[in-house]
């Protein structure tokens, strides 16, 4: 609403309903917040970004990003937390292309040979994604990359791990929200855990099978784990942005 949009010490933050992959056990307090994607004409996998507007606020320009996408409000307020609000990258007006580019040293040796840090991520590279697999956890859950989103020439990286998978492809079939934030069996999401901000991993560490989550997203530092392939709600208060 639009007396969250502004609160002291900042602009942008305030109570906030996003959607996010699933949090299934661990301390941490909701899930991590989804990052609606499209491949576009050339194949290539891109974040959307939501469109900027700017309404007035006590007498005060303020300028938000967000959208109606899928039935919902789309916003950069999702992934205000955890110091990512006082990123340049996560301003409304920050100027991107938004496609996802392959993060330096990633954990999976098809991604390591496949691109140099800094590629653009291609569909053709995910051909294989219903029988994938690492040793980790099951054959064929969904294939995975680490990759940074609208962090060229910043300071600092948004970092996100996106996953081609049938599982996104078949709940998508009957759902508005995963129709629209979702492409081709893509899902994505800010790979920050909403815990201690730490990094977690999908399909990347074995012990992650004693917790329940060898086929899902596992934060080694405090045993937090997500289902990537379950979106849900989460409310949080949105930390401000800088002015």
């Amino acid at each position: 609403t639009v007396n969250t949009l502004t609160t002291a010490g900042g602009v942008g933050g305030g109570s906030t309903t996003a959607m996010t992959i699933a949090q299934t056990g661990g301390p941490a307090p909701r899930g991590l917040p989804q990052i609606p994607v499209q491949v576009t004409e050339d194949g290539y996998i891109e974040g959307i970004w939501p469109e900027t507007t700017t309404i007035t606020q006590e007498g005060q320009e303020v300028e938000v990003a967000q959208e109606e996408l899928g039935g919902r409000t789309y916003s950069g307020a999702w992934f205000q937390y955890c110091g990512v609000e006082s990123q340049e990258n996560i301003q409304p007006g920050f100027e991107s292309d938004n496609l996802f580019r392959s993060a330096s040293a990633p954990p999976y040796t098809w991604q390591s040979d496949t691109y140099s840090a800094g590629d653009r991520i291609h569909v053709d590279d995910f051909d294989d994604y219903d029988e994938w697999g690492n040793g980790i956890g099951s054959d064929g859950v969904g294939k995975p990359a680490n990759v940074t989103w609208r962090s060229q020439d910043t300071d600092a990286s948004l970092n996100v791990v996106v996953i081609r998978s049938t599982q996104i492809e078949e709940a998508a079939q009957n759902n508005e929200w995963l129709q629209a934030s979702t492409d081709q069996g893509f899902v994505a999401y800010l790979n920050v855990c909403t815990h201690f901000c730490c990094i977690p991993d999908y399909k990347a560490l074995e012990e992650s099978a004693r917790y329940g989550a060898a086929d899902g997203t596992y934060c080694v530092c405090h045993q937090s784990t997500y289902d990537p392939f379950t979106l849900e709600e989460a409310l949080f208060v949105a930390r401000p942005r800088p002015e």
